[in-house]
């Protein structure tokens, strides 16, 4: 939804009389008279903000015989709500992933060395599948490799080849046919929680 058209909607609700106004009709359809009678207002003033609402689509009248009937317009209302709720956690999830982007880039920098080195093999998993989907980031997507080729590209991080190796098929980063590995799509890997 357009910023624009969100910031209008708030203004306009956001006067005290419009509030009650909604919370009327929110009850049922009444007539300006009787608005303005339950809120102790002038039929002038009550025309003016209804007005106003109908401006932002929140009522629409209907009209039997000589009297006027105004209605609230529920899904509009939801509407905005829920565009207001979806902006507030855009936010909240831009907020956690920067904080997993913080956290992960904190784990590889105790866990490797300033030439790319890994120091250890961490014991906790979700550190432990950080440190994996780092060293993989080297690997291509569609690429075959053979067992002898992937050894030489882990030692570059670590001498512990076999268990790396091992902990790639494990957890479904790779897959071996043959002696022949290849990445999996990134959907089946392990989920990092």
């Amino acid at each position: 939804m357009q910023l624009n058209r969100l910031v209008a909607f708030f203004k306009t609700i956001g006067d005290p009389t419009r509030l009650r106004i909604i919370k009327l009709l929110s009850e049922g359809p009444l007539h300006g008279q009787a608005i303005a009678g339950k809120l102790g207002l002038t039929p002038p003033t009550i025309t003016h903000h209804l007005n106003k609402l109908r401006d932002v689509n929140v009522v629409y009248e209907r009209r039997e015989g000589n009297t006027v009937y105004f209605y609230l317009k529920e899904s509009v209302v939801k509407h905005y709500a829920n565009a207001l709720i979806d902006l507030t956690e855009q936010d909240e999830v831009k907020k956690e992933m920067k904080d997993t982007i913080v956290e992960r880039q904190k784990v590889i920098e105790n866990f490797f060395t300033s030439d790319g080195r890994l120091k250890n093999i961490p014991a906790q998993r979700k550190k432990k599948l950080i440190v994996f989907e780092h060293m993989l980031k080297g690997l291509q997507r569609g690429k075959k490799y053979e067992e002898k080729e992937l050894n030489e590209y882990i030692k570059r991080f670590h001498d512990d080849y076999a268990t790396i190796r091992r902990e790639f098929i494990i957890n479904n980063y790779m897959y071996r046919e043959n002696g022949i590995y290849e990445l999996n799509p990134e959907e089946m890997w392990a989920k990092i929680e």
